[in-house]
């Protein structure tokens, strides 16, 4: 499989500077041996071991430290709860032209889209933002009494060599689990053949590992609420990681966010996180959608994110902080958009969004309760709409939010969110 890229860098001086430096170890015609020695420690103490010492933490820890030549965008004023539509037209396409930059140590997952292409884009400007990347390529289905595993027509080598040859962060494709479950959980062999397609495709196509998505599949087919069927899912996961790790590959899993405070046999809950921690590198909390159409409202409120993550982690000044780290907090980059009398709306993403301020130039109010600016405007029927879309003030205060709780973050989905949105992360 194609493993990780270490970055190498060197430190050389200037010709300039060989030129201008004096030989301290060459004696000057009268001056004392005893003041020589002298100039020679301090020389060595205080010049060069610090150039030295600076040079090797440069080296170690290049992925970490950043210089920034230009005025970060925390610098500028722009992420506040007041903000004025027109500092988002004027300011979104403005990102810092130090991409690489890095605001936080936690693990950091990416979602591309093919029906999205500005993804592919963004993965490769902002690569050293990123620890992984997953691309929405492949489905496992049921086909006769068989399995499939299909995707592979999706995946792009030419774009997976180029995000490699910029950075370090792991490419884990997603693959969602269509097949029918009773008949996969129930049978050792598709079990077997399942785990075997997918790390099969892993290995010739060069992966890092997978993303797998089928918690939300298994819960709407109802399997999950009885007992046994919902233990032989859980194995299953579990055997997939092991047979990964195996193979030296990475994996991770889609969890949805528990629907009440009182968690239901289809919701994964604390004994699933334990259960599964150690097969599993990372768990990608979808904490997003908490309204809809029939029930118009905020993506994802601070309130609910912490009630979600106080579910699966308990206290958070009580955490285990290595299961913590495993945990990825759900950040949108796309928004809904409402109408409010007669109910529909969906999905907007940046350009809409943009399209929308342009057009109405609407006020931006700020939701103290759920940190999360909103818009009001009438559509050309006259019909009153409630738009929720992220801006750097909401998702600043989200990121923020899983640095206090110890956890990392994945973002669905990187081609739908504003470019200044990466000088955050």
């Amino acid at each position: 499989m194609a493993r990780r890229r270490e970055k190498r860098s060197s430190a050389t001086e200037s010709s300039e500077r060989r030129h201008n430096r004096r030989d301290v170890s060459k004696p000057r015609d009268g001056e004392p041996e005893s003041d020589r020695r002298l100039i020679t420690i301090f020389v060595v103490f205080f010049i060069v071991i610090p150039a030295v010492s600076m040079a090797v933490y440069k080296v170690k820890f290049a992925d970490r430290v950043v210089i920034e030549t230009e005025p970060s965008i925390r610098q500028k004023g722009i992420i506040k709860t007041d903000i004025h539509f027109q500092e988002i037209l004027t300011e979104h396409s403005k990102a810092s032209e130090n991409s690489s930059a890095r605001h936080y140590d936690y693990p950091v997952l990416a979602y591309i889209t093919p029906w999205n292409s500005k993804g592919y884009d963004m993965a490769k400007i902002y690569n050293s933002k990123f620890t992984h990347l997953s691309p929405v390529w492949y489905d496992l289905k049921s086909q006769g009494s068989g399995l499939v595993l299909e995707g592979r027509h999706n995946a792009d080598k030419g774009w997976i060599q180029e995000l490699r040859s910029r950075g370090n962060a792991m490419i884990l494709p997603r693959v969602v689990l269509e097949a029918v479950p009773e008949e996969l959980l129930k049978k050792k062999k598709l079990r077997a053949k399942a785990i075997n397609l997918i790390v099969t495709e892993c290995k010739e196509m060069e992966y890092d590992g997978i993303v797998l998505e089928s918690w939300s599949r298994w819960a709407g087919y109802g399997v999950l609420h009885d007992p046994n069927m919902r233990k032989m899912a859980l194995q299953f996961v579990k055997h997939l990681g092991d047979a990964l790790h195996e193979q030296h590959m990475q994996f991770m899993y889609v969890i949805g966010p528990p629907r009440s405070e009182k968690l239901q046999m289809y919701d994964f809950g604390p004994e699933d996180l334990q259960f599964l921690k150690d097969s599993v590198d990372g768990f990608s909390l979808m904490t997003y959608d908490f309204s809809n159409a029939q029930n118009p409202g905020p993506n994802a409120p601070l309130k609910w994110i912490d009630l979600t993550l106080k579910l699966l982690l308990g206290s958070s000044n009580n955490v285990d902080s290595s299961l913590a780290r495993k945990v990825l907090l759900g950040i949108n980059f796309y928004g809904n958009d409402f109408a409010i009398s007669g109910g529909g709306g969906g999905a907007i993403i940046g350009r809409d969004y943009l399209a929308l301020l342009q057009k109405h130039k609407p006020t931006l109010h700020w939701d103290k309760e759920s940190g999360e600016h909103i818009i009001m405007y009438r559509d050309d029927k006259n019909i009153k709409h409630a738009v929720f879309y992220p801006t750097l003030m909401s998702i600043l205060l989200r990121l923020e939010n899983a640095r206090l709780w110890g956890i990392g973050i994945s973002i669905w989905e990187i081609g739908q969110g504003l470019d200044y949105f990466f000088d955050l992360l």
